[in-house]
């Protein structure tokens, strides 16, 4: 019997590939995604994408407005997404486009969505390795995250777990992108930056931590940038 997932596509490079290496596994793959108040709506066109290609089951679009919250310069307008910064620095502190609670938000409507439709598993593209310090993508919360799982579904109490798979947990940017490539993901459609321009701004976090990926795989980067930074040249 074949088994179903449901994965947390984001349109990003990580989501992409998690959802392909579900794919590889033998998953039918349920993809879910969040419209939930971010700057721009690129990475939702890019995950509509990444679904496609995927051949996902279903695709469902979740409305969920973070954005009431506020707290973060993703989902509020009024302080600057961080440009410019030192690879070294990215991954020491807590940035501010950190979205309070937004992977426990998500995995949860995320953990709601398997069991209604009987999913074994749920796939989410955490990374602890070339990520931008995020509490919620270290391996620790992945495991306590199971834990509360098997706790609070009745699968779980059932001694049907539905498992909280983070294939990319320890793997590097690079090692992401060459893993993608392998399964033929199209990272061609995925998208990273932050802004959401005709191009990528090269600046922020996020696409430092791609273009230094595709730099260390020795793959180019198939999407624009507006700028790029000198070792990348």
């Amino acid at each position: 019997m074949v088994q179903s997932a449901v994965c947390l596509v984001s349109g990003g490079i990580d989501s992409c590939v998690t959802a392909f290496i579900a794919k590889n596994e033998g998953y039918n793959i349920y993809a879910l995604s969040f419209n939930y108040g971010q700057r721009h709506k690129k990475e939702i066109e890019c995950a509509k994408d990444v679904s496609s290609a995927v051949k996902a089951k279903d695709h469902i679009i979740f409305d969920l407005d973070l954005h009431r919250f506020g707290k973060s310069s993703l989902v509020d307008a009024s302080p600057d997404i961080p440009e410019s910064y030192n690879l070294e620095n990215i991954g020491k502190s807590i940035p501010s486009t950190y979205v309070p609670a937004r992977n426990t938000v998500f995995l949860s409507i995320a953990l709601a969505y398997a069991e209604a439709i009987d999913a074994d598993a749920i796939f989410i593209g955490a990374t602890a390795q070339d990520y931008s310090g995020y509490p919620d993508c270290r391996p620790e919360y992945i495991k306590a995250y199971q834990k509360m799982a098997d706790l609070a579904t009745k699968r779980g109490v059932e001694g049907r777990s539905i498992g909280i798979e983070a294939p990319l947990l320890y793997f590097t940017k690079a090692e992401i992108i060459k893993r993608g490539l392998e399964l033929h993901a199209p990272l061609e459609k995925t998208w990273s930056c932050y802004q959401g321009d005709r191009k990528a701004c090269g600046k922020c976090d996020s696409c430092l931590l791609r273009l230094k990926g595709f730099k260390e795989s020795g793959y180019h980067d198939p999407i624009d940038y507006k700028s790029l930074p000198d070792w990348y040249k």
